[in-house]
Order: structure tokens, then sequence, then C-alpha cells
């Protein structure tokens, strides 16, 4: 008893033996490993499904953005109504700006696009801006999947030549060099109303930004064929720019909003309002839901240990006898469920992080086995993307580790408050 008593210290070697005596033990012997089992992989699985959702969402959410504000500005500024002098004179001062990276202005319009003799046709986006901008919009300069920009704004009234989505030229059936028409409905107007305006343009080049909504529709043409084409004179519809932080495109407009004329200022935030909105509920709502799969497969680890104390009473009963505190049985049981749950946690992080990293492979394979499961036409992207936040790996940790323990509670104090006598009455 004295031994007991002198080794009994907060976990001390004795109390981590017995716990772990009791893990192991077999059903004919009061053990509970079966139940302790299906805990274990309740858990693990629950934090690696919350691990990968979530890296899931990140990384589509991260995909989308990037793609969106790569091809789209940061802050735009409308400019139908500023005249000529006025345009340049904001572009000179908006560069001065801190955290600008670049300013543009660009003339944007609606058109059918037709390819091959008219057989194939479909409607497209025409973006008008100058070759040296669209050199240096890396999401379209760098994925170039045919013909180049070496030609791009060449000739008179910057030259013919366009650059188009790879789905849209898909759509159309035609490649670098092939020849489309543009229509516009905006054209001159006659008598007998408007005619619509045509051209024949040639593909310079094909790029490919992963999203489908751009892919199918936006088509590049030199700024100043494209006022020629829609009739814009020297006028631009819209100034773009593009920062280093768009995080701060609230304190740009401010400055801009100081010398812009009282023209109409927003942001990509404002532009793509419905959208990140969607995604930023969507992510809390799902991390609140998968967080209760989490609590649901803890709860196991009480039926676990409710068992084991029913079947380990006898041995409760003979420790109390023997000088064993009550502190000391709530401590072994609750670090049997808690190394449970402990276990779990770890291979449940390790499993998600593994799946997130090698997701592309995944796919692969999941796709030859069962053909497309992310088409692009649905979810925008080619590619199930993931970005794992290791804050939000630290924070499922470690609710799961707190739920782990707090559970154990319960079970692990009605074990102390066990009474001896009653307990070996009828042994």
């Amino acid at each position: 008893m004295n031994a007991v008593k002198n080794g009994d210290k907060p976990f001390s070697a004795w109390e981590r033996a017995i716990a772990l005596r009791y893990i192991g033990a077999k059903r004919e012997n009061g053990g509970v490993a079966m139940i302790s089992m299906i805990s274990f992989i309740g858990i693990l699985l629950a934090v690696a499904i919350l691990i990968v959702v979530m890296s899931v969402m990140n990384g589509f959410r991260t995909e989308l953005l990037t793609r969106i504000l790569g091809v789209n500005g940061h802050v735009y500024v409308d400019a139908r109504a500023m005249t000529p002098p006025q345009i340049s004179a904001f572009l000179t001062k908006a560069k001065t700006i801190k955290g600008v990276k670049s300013v543009m202005a660009s003339v944007q319009g609606q058109v059918l696009i037709v390819g091959h003799g008219g057989a194939d046709a479909r409607g497209g986006i025409v973006q008008g801006i100058a070759p040296n901008d669209l050199k240096s919009m890396e999401i379209i300069a760098g994925n170039l999947v045919g013909g180049n920009l070496l030609e791009y704004g060449k000739g008179e009234f910057g030259g013919d030549e366009i650059a188009i989505g790879s789905q849209l030229a898909s759509n159309l059936g035609v490649l670098p060099g092939d020849y489309v028409d543009l229509i516009s409905p905006n054209g001159a107007s006659t008598p007998f109303g408007t005619a619509p305006r045509s051209k024949e343009y040639k593909i310079g080049a094909i790029f490919d930004v992963g999203m489908s909504e751009y892919d199918e529709i936006l088509i590049y043409m030199p700024v100043t064929q494209a006022q020629l084409f829609f009739g814009r004179e020297f006028s631009f519809d819209m100034i773009e720019a593009r920062l280093e932080n768009p995080e701060k495109s609230d304190l740009v407009i401010a400055e801009f909003a100081k010398f812009a004329g009282g023209a109409y200022l927003s942001d990509w935030r404002q532009k793509s309002e419905g959208l990140v909105s969607a995604l930023g509920i969507e992510r809390v709502v799902m991390r609140l839901i998968l967080s209760l799969l989490i609590v649901i497969a803890t709860l196991n680890i009480i039926s676990g240990l409710v068992m084991l104390v029913k079947n380990k009473g006898r041995d409760i009963a003979i420790l109390r006898t023997i000088g064993v505190s009550r502190a000391a049985i709530t401590r072994i049981f609750v670090m049997i469920g808690a190394s449970i749950g402990v276990l779990a946690t770890i291979f449940g992080v390790l499993l998600g992080t593994l799946f997130c990293v090698n997701i592309t492979t995944i796919q692969k394979v999941v796709e030859k086995i069962f053909g497309p499961v992310f088409p692009s036409e649905v979810y925008f992207l080619s590619q199930i993307p993931a970005h794992v936040e290791w804050s939000e790996v630290y924070i499922t940790a470690t609710f799961a580790l707190i739920m782990s323990v707090l559970v154990t509670l319960p079970p692990a104090i009605r074990a102390a408050k066990l009474d001896p006598v009653e307990a070996l009455r009828y042994e």
C-alpha cells in the first residue's frame, strides 16, 4: 500500500502501465478492444475527412480567385464618360499610387465569332488591350497552348491578329493561323436600322487559363483595333488596375477617388460578390458540419469506457482497497480514452495530408476507372485543387484532442466513485 501511495503521482509509470493493459485486454478478460478500434477508426476518418474537404475548398477558392484576379483587374474605373486627355492624366497619376502594380485602359464588347465558313458560331467577349498589357498578363501569356503573341498589335490600327481561349477554339474547330469572322451587333446606322459590323481576323494565339468561364468566351484584340471595330474612336470603356495586394483594394479606391473626376469605382469583390460570398459561407458551414463528425466519432469513446468500467469493477475495487486514490483512477481511464483520440488524430492528420498532397494522382486513377469525376463545365476548373492550410490542420487536430479528453471525463469520474465494498460484495 505504501508503494502505491508513494507512486501515486499524476500520470506515473504504474498508472500508464494499467491504462495500457486495459486498452489491450481481450474481451474474455473484460476488455473492449473492438469498441476501441471502432472509436479509433471513426476519429481517424473524421479528422482526415475534415482536413481533405477543407483543403479542397481552400484550394478551390484559391484557384478560382487566382484565375479571376489574373484575368481581371483588381480595381475598376468606368471610363465611358472620360475624355482621352482625362484618361491619359488618370493613368499617369494612378501608376504613382503605392501598391499599384499596373494600370491599363481597355475596350470591351460582345461579339458573335464564326469559324469554318460559318459552320460553327459562338458568343464571345472581346477585351481590347494594348500588346504590352496583354504580354504582362502572366495567366494569358504564360499559358499559351498554340501560336504566339509576336504579331499581336502589329500592323495598321493594331493589325488583325487576336488571341482566343482554348475551349472557344475547340468549339469552333480552329487552330492558330486560321481565320474567323467577328460580328458585332453595334454597327453603322442605316435608314433601315443598325447594321451589324463584321470583320475577318486571324487567330494568332490560343490560351488556356484552366477556367472554362474564361476559356469559352474570351477574345483579346489590340486596343486600337477594338476601338475601330466597335466604333469607339479614341474612347475607352474601362480602366483596370492590378495591385500588389488585392486585399487592399479599398485603400487604392480611396486614392483613385481623389482624381477620378466622379467616375464610378469598384473592385474585384463587387464584380465577383456572389461567388466570393458563397465560397465564404460554404467554407464556414462545411467546417461546422464536419466538426460535428469529430464530436460524434469521439462519443464512441464514452461507450467503450462505460463498458470497460463495468467489466473492470472488481479491479477498480481492489485498487481502491490497496490505497489508490480516486484521482489516480480517474487519470487511468482518462489516459485510456485520450490515448485512442491522440493516436487517431495523429494518423488522421497524416492520412488527410497525404491524400491532399497526392490528390491529382488519385483523381487520375479514379477517372481511369470511373470516368470524369470533376468536369470543368460544372466546376470551372479542370483538376481538383487542394491547398493545405496548416493553421486549419492545427485547429482540427487540437479540436479532436480536446474532444477526446472531454468525453473521457464522465466515465472516468464514474469509475473513481465506484464503491469498493459494493463492487466486491458478490465476488
